[in-house]
């Protein structure tokens, strides 16, 4: 389907974002890759209206590119009252592309009062390896991943505690930061969750380019065996 740049108020485009039916809408958003930011807005923000929570999903992604002063209020107001995981989870990915330092404070509380895996797990993947995030904040992320329920969340708090002991290149360090990272990774070895321990030893082997034995003896009997 053939969308032209410039559509009218009742342009095949404009109808059928309005439609709320997916597979009309979809092609539509996604030609909107092409168009101005100032075009693309007002009508991904007409997406955001409908029913489907894949086409409010592509409307937030898409807000995450066509950035403006609409679309981040729209997506903060998306992050908290959406009652579809998926897209809140969209919407604060694309909170991050308008600058983690402004995003944080609000992905933090985001992060702390919606426990669903799906956000928690969009909001460290879009902050975990951005060079602008220091590293308390993410010490701060990493305990409070640690400390929910979700297997997965946990471990990848575990990865971010890891990463602050050898910063990828372009990231911020900070040795205090990283003695604290250190000490809870150290704790982690006893986690009930195997795939935590696993993680933590992943953490500090990477930092020091060998395990310590002492920590690996700790873990025994956590782990499962792999016979």
């Amino acid at each position: 389907m053939d969308f032209s740049p410039e559509p009218s108020p009742d342009s095949e485009l404009l109808l059928a974002i309005r439609s709320g039916d997916p597979s009309r809408a979809m092609p539509a958003l996604a030609s909107l890759r092409q168009w101005p930011a100032a075009e693309a807005i007002p009508l991904l923000l007409i997406g955001l209206q409908q029913t489907a929570f894949s086409i409010r999903s592509l409307c937030c992604a898409g807000l995450g590119f066509k950035r403006s002063e609409a679309g981040r209020q729209a997506l903060i107001k998306v992050l908290g009252d959406d009652p579809d995981a998926n897209v809140r989870a969209e919407a604060a990915n694309a909170l991050a592309y308008y600058g983690v330092v402004d995003a944080w404070p609000l992905l933090r509380q985001t992060f702390a009062r919606d426990d669903h895996w799906l956000v928690r797990s969009s909001i460290l993947a879009a902050l975990a390896e951005d060079p602008a995030m220091q590293p308390a904040w993410l010490l701060d992320l990493a305990e409070l991943a640690l400390g929910g329920n979700d297997g997965t969340v946990r471990v990848a708090g575990a990865e971010v505690l890891g990463r602050l002991l050898g910063p990828s290149p372009g990231q911020q360090s900070d040795p205090v930061v990283g003695d604290l990272a250190r000490e809870r990774l150290r704790l982690l070895i006893k986690d009930p969750d195997h795939l935590v321990v696993v993680a933590a030893l992943n953490g500090l082997h990477g930092q020091r380019g060998g395990s310590d034995p002492g920590e690996v003896d700790e873990s025994k009997g956590l782990a499962p065996n792999p016979d």
